[in-house]
């Protein structure tokens, strides 16, 4: 099986490499990791507890963010025009294999 490499960053900057499933979300991969995501909503985009910022040069290349994740974000603690995104709204991508994501503080 396949597995894409991904480096995170909690919030206490401890660095993380881990492995993402293509099946999973951003959050599942996250969580199966024992990395602190609460995702209190289940992925659904409706809570941002699994709010996290991805570097400027990946995060140009994902997907639109959708209204109601977008709506989630701009309330959250930290937000960032350029970066921020609901892990549970990203699904396996190769744009994020090497790439970097920073937990974004709770709120």
């Amino acid at each position: 099986m396949s597995n894409n490499k991904l480096t995170v960053i909690d919030r206490q900057g401890s660095t993380h490499d881990l492995e993402w499933e293509p099946d999973q979300t951003l959050m599942e991969a996250l969580r199966d990791n024992d990395l602190p995501v609460l995702a209190s909503c289940g992925g659904t985009a409706s809570c941002a507890t699994c709010h996290v910022f991805v570097e400027k040069e990946v995060f140009d290349t994902l997907g639109e963010r959708s209204e109601d994740e977008l709506e989630l974000l701009v309330e959250a603690e930290g937000y960032r025009e350029c970066g921020s995104r609901l892990s549970c709204q990203l699904g396996f991508s190769r744009h994020l294999d090497g790439a970097t994501v920073t937990l974004a503080p709770e709120e």
